[in-house]
């Protein structure tokens, strides 16, 4: 990044700005966003317009396929578009929860029959009182219709429904406690619901009818933020001179030095300079990988950004994560899926592509690992085709993976030691490094040394085994701490073999991989088993058959996917960054630009 100083004349600020947004390549410092009235107001313009345009692709979504789009007249200049459409929403809303309520009441009167509340009007004038009541069939008394004057309305879904009358005025008993008469009648009701049904199939057609404003209602809300963006520039700028100078500082990429300097030196009543920018500066930003590596920023940035003088993970963790996600699903023919759907979506779905080619990547991951012990849609390949012995044994066993998991993971650890000590190297001097290389070396001399036991052979020579333990332990011993006085600098190396038990740690991590694979391909074989079960059902055994293998796997590969997602990111952001002594905390580069 440059870091370019800017002063400009205050009353040709926002002029200044808005074509620096035209070149849409400076990312201005802000250190506060304003809180004042403009801000204030320039922020809950576009919150609403952002909202407003969310939920109207969302209720868009859940319209019928039925619904016909209104033809309706086209809107005035005068009429703001978010206006109307957030009317329309709101009353499609209201009028679902009425019809909702409607229907609700028209259910709780059905059973009461037809009636019409003028009758209740003239049984009180004839010197009865109405009551009503419900009890089930079980409750309800045969002797009562011989005790009083009652009338049985309706038995409905094991309920009895009546009405008992008495004189008006004199008290009224009954063992069963009264129940409340709708207040509409079901004639009433539905007439009611028919009207609500087609207001609201009305102003769905013209809510429908509307969609292609969705085009004018973002680019509203893209130059809305334009203008939020600008004021914050505007106010980010300290004022000097009493008040007739502005002064500002921004970064742009060093690439486009020459674009940004052709720029400024075209800009009336300005004054800038530039210099590269150092990590005091705190400038912000912006990767730079290759095409397979940039993939992988989507993970990354889910953790947070490098600082402006740390090295960049990205292109370190990206293989492994690739394979760590093929180890935990743990089937080749998954990986497969995987990999077809990928590049059917960067056929055909545009938006998705840069997902798309993330997960072909992430297919092509879940091909390589299984095939160590020939898993393929929970069956072994060598018992699909029939294998020799001499074959089936170059696959994996499952003791062999276990291993093999642990093994990964060590190598996983060395290479962040090795990132962090050729780091320290570069930035603080040979002798800051050294204590990572001492435990590289401890790691590789430890597991070589354990492998070496459990086949029954040794697995390095002697000399080498001295060097690399003996060595080791000299380099973490007088490089944990690397100051002048030699008392201090064993005594700092003694004391971080204390680390030792955190590597255990770390590497018990790793044995997920395996697990999380293992439990992938049982639940395969599981259904594989249940599937073969089927074909002996008359007729329909192989179309059971069939669903069952399709759908069970299905739900496999979906329920195993999310293990997989998850658990390498784990790993990266846990072990991987804390053993490559990964800082971040870095600032993403937004450039001051136009959105539309």
């Amino acid at each position: 990044m440059t870091r370019y100083s800017i002063i400009s004349f205050q009353p040709e600020l926002m002029d200044f700005l808005d074509q620096l947004q035209e070149l849409g390549v400076m990312d201005i410092t802000r250190s506060f966003k304003a809180t004042d009235e403009t801000s204030s107001r320039l922020m809950e313009i576009t919150t609403s317009e952002k909202q407003l345009i969310k939920r109207y692709k969302g209720f868009l979504k859940t319209l019928e396929e039925d619904t016909v789009a209104e033809e309706i007249i086209t809107s005035s200049p005068e009429t703001d578009i978010f206006d109307r459409i957030s009317t329309l929403l709101d009353s499609s809303l209201s009028l679902k929860q009425e019809l909702t309520a409607t229907i609700r009441d028209r259910d709780e009167a059905l059973p009461w029959g037809e009636f019409d509340p003028a009758d209740i009007d003239r049984l009180k004038k004839a010197g009865f009182t109405p009551h009503f009541h419900i009890v089930s069939d079980k409750k309800f008394n045969p002797d009562w219709e011989k005790e009083y004057p009652l009338q049985l309305l309706n038995s409905h879904e094991g309920k009895k429904y009546f009405v008992v009358l008495s004189p008006v005025g004199e008290p009224y008993t009954f063992p069963v406690p009264e129940s409340q008469l709708p207040q509409q009648s079901i004639g009433t009701l539905d007439a009611r619901i028919a009207s609500l049904e087609q207001e609201k199939k009305d102003t769905d057609s013209t809510l429908a009818a509307l969609k292609d404003s969705i085009e004018e209602m973002e680019h509203k809300y893209a130059l809305d933020s334009q203008e939020l963006d600008k004021y914050f520039a505007s106010v980010a700028s300290e004022s000097q001179a009493d008040g007739m100078l502005s002064v500002m500082e921004g970064f742009a990429p060093t690439e486009i030095d020459s674009e940004v300097t052709e720029f400024l030196d075209n800009c009336d009543h300005v004054v800038w300079l530039s210099e590269p920018a150092k990590a005091e500066d705190n400038p912000p930003i912006k990767l730079k990988n290759n095409r397979f590596a940039r993939l992988f920023e989507l993970i990354g940035n889910m953790y947070m950004l490098p600082t402006y003088d740390e090295v960049d993970l990205t292109p370190y963790f990206a293989p492994f994560y690739m394979l760590f996600f093929g180890l935990c699903l743990g089937d080749m023919g998954y990986g497969l899926v995987i990999l077809l759907a990928s590049l059917l979506a960067i056929w055909k779905i545009p938006s998705m592509r840069e997902y798309a080619k993330l997960g072909v990547w992430l297919g092509v991951g879940t091909i390589i690992m299984p095939a160590l012990n020939g898993t393929f849609f929970g069956a072994k390949v060598y018992d699909i085709f029939n294998m020799s012995d001499k074959i089936s044994g170059l696959f994996f066993t499952d003791i062999k993976m276990f291993w093999f998991a642990i093994i990964f993971g060590l190598v996983h650890i060395i290479v962040a030691r090795l990132i962090s000590a050729i780091y320290k190297i570069r930035r603080e001097g040979w002798q800051h490094g050294m204590s990572n290389i001492g435990w590289c070396m401890i790691l590789v001399w430890v597991s070589l040394l354990y492998a070496g036991s459990q086949m029954g052979k040794n697995l390095m020579p002697s000399w080498l085994g001295w060097v690399l333990g003996a060595g080791g332990l000299a380099l973490v011993l007088l490089f944990s701490n690397p100051v002048r006085n030699p008392i201090k600098r064993i005594f700092g190396g003694v004391t971080s073999l204390y680390d030792i038990t955190g590597f255990f740690g770390d590497v018990l991590s790793y044995i997920r991989l395996f697990g999380l694979g293992a439990a992938g391909g049982s639940l395969g074989a599981v259904i594989n088993a249940m599937s073969m079960a089927l074909k002996g059902v008359p007729y329909a055994g192989w179309i059971l058959c069939i669903v069952l293998l399709i759908f069970g796997h299905l739900f496999v590969m979906l329920l195993s996917a999310i293990g997989a997602f998850v658990h390498p990111m784990r790993l990266t952001f846990v072990e991987f960054y804390k053993n490559a002594d990964f800082v971040g905390g870095g600032k993403p580069y937004r450039p001051l630009s136009k959105k539309v």
